[in-house]
């Protein structure tokens, strides 16, 4: 009886369709670079399959200000299809291992024209449903300092400047200290001088002369 029920259980699982799970697509937030520069822009994905050879990858770009989002990008079947007619054309290359769960690309020659939004979408079926990751290009001539960068800087110097404050401190109460000590050690020491030139004086005080009478 076990035997058949065990082997119905197989059937059924045989039979029914594997239930697609979410997956996680993860990309940066934002993305400096400067003009003329190359640019990795990542995109992974979390998946409790294991990776399927159906993978899947796109890539859309929606400059700024602009509504509408271009595909740039697309990985199916083991091959990678770059847009040859966009603003990318000849400038983007896939450098991502699919087999890794890795679908990034590299941007070349980046220019002002490139500040936008990049989406990454991914598919590992049978996980199909999952919600695309975006990351921001900014392009500068300069790449600035961040906000955190400054912030950890004028910490330093605050904590800096507190250090030497409490070193001064400590080293003018030890040299005040050692003055003290000087002084005191100098006082002392003439206080003794004198107690010795007194006792030396009593002790070499002449004798008392005793006059005799004269005899005629």
């Amino acid at each position: 009886m076990l035997t058949i029920l065990a082997l119905a259980s197989v059937i059924l699982l045989g039979i029914v369709p594997q239930q697609s799970e979410a997956i996680v697509i993860y990309t940066g937030w934002e993305r400096h670079a400067l003009v003329g520069s190359d640019i990795r822009l990542s995109c992974s994905f979390f998946s409790w399959r294991w990776t399927s050879d159906d993978v899947t990858f796109s890539w859309s770009y929606r400059a700024d200000g602009a509504r509408d989002s271009i595909f740039v990008f697309h990985y199916t079947g083991g091959s990678p299809y770059v847009d040859n007619k966009g603003p990318f054309r000849d400038r983007l290359e896939f450098v991502g291992n699919p087999g890794r769960r890795d679908g990034s690309i590299l941007l070349k020659n980046l220019d002002y024209g490139d500040n936008g939004t990049f989406t990454c979408d991914a598919k590992n079926p049978p996980d199909i449903v999952g919600r695309a990751s975006s990351v921001r290009l900014l392009v500068f001539e300069k790449v600035p300092i961040q906000a955190g960068v400054i912030t950890g800087a004028i910490i330093g110097v605050v904590l800096g400047l507190l250090v030497l404050v409490v070193v001064i401190y400590y080293l003018m109460r030890f040299l005040v200290a050692r003055r003290v000590f000087n002084l005191s050690v100098s006082k002392h020491g003439k206080k003794g001088k004198g107690k010795e030139g007194s006792q030396q004086r009593q002790l070499w005080r002449p004798p008392p002369v005793t006059c005799l009478p004269l005899t005629s």
